[in-house]
């Protein structure tokens, strides 16, 4: 994904500034939890950025149409991402993490990823990772083609959207020949 980087200006500059911020994302794929979902429209962002006074904060919402496979019976499915995105950039590193510094050079080797939290770096805000969480968290742990689908056959592999197979009866039937039960059926008892 092409970073995507709004500079900070005049319209940011006093606490309680606020400006909004919308985009177009060409995203062709990406890819979570080893699947990959295609996005043919790409995504869509609407951000509000605010100048919280220690730091800007970045709201609103990524919106865009996935297809992928149906987890169940693996068919073509589709679903919409509406992802919330809530993200605040500091100006400066707070000071308790200058004071866990060891060696001295706080700015050399520290970097954002070793806490919570992203800083404006050139005045700018960098939202790409912000923007991709939100979309990461929106996509669905299990995406269905629709909500009833009853997946495939752990037998014969039929989609039993399509039809019933025969397997249920046949292995009812194949346990029950197997029951030590099984020979007292042909036995024929007085009544």
């Amino acid at each position: 994904m092409e970073p995507i980087v709004y500079r900070l200006d005049s319209r940011l500059a006093n606490p309680g500034d606020l400006t909004s911020f919308a985009g177009h994302i060409d995203l062709p794929s990406y890819e979570l939890g080893g699947r990959e979902f295609v996005l043919p429209e790409g995504l869509d962002y609407d951000l509000v950025l605010t100048n919280g006074g220690e730091g800007i904060l970045a709201s609103g919402m990524l919106r865009g149409h996935v297809e992928g496979s149906c987890d169940r019976c693996l068919e073509p499915a589709s679903f919409e991402i509406a992802g919330e995105v809530n993200e605040y950039y500091l100006f400066a590193a707070p000071q308790d993490a200058r004071a866990h510094d060891t060696d001295g050079d706080f700015g050399e080797d520290y970097s954002e990823e070793d806490d919570d939290f992203f800083l404006v770096e050139d005045d700018s805000v960098d939202l790409t990772e912000a923007l991709l969480s939100a979309l990461l968290m929106d996509t669905p742990f299990v995406v269905l083609c629709r909500e009833d689908c009853k997946g495939l056959c752990p037998h014969c592999g039929q989609n039993l959207n399509e039809g019933e197979c025969d397997c249920a009866s046949r292995e009812a039937e194949r346990k029950a020949e197997m029951s030590p039960f099984a020979a007292l059926k042909g036995l024929d008892l007085p009544e």
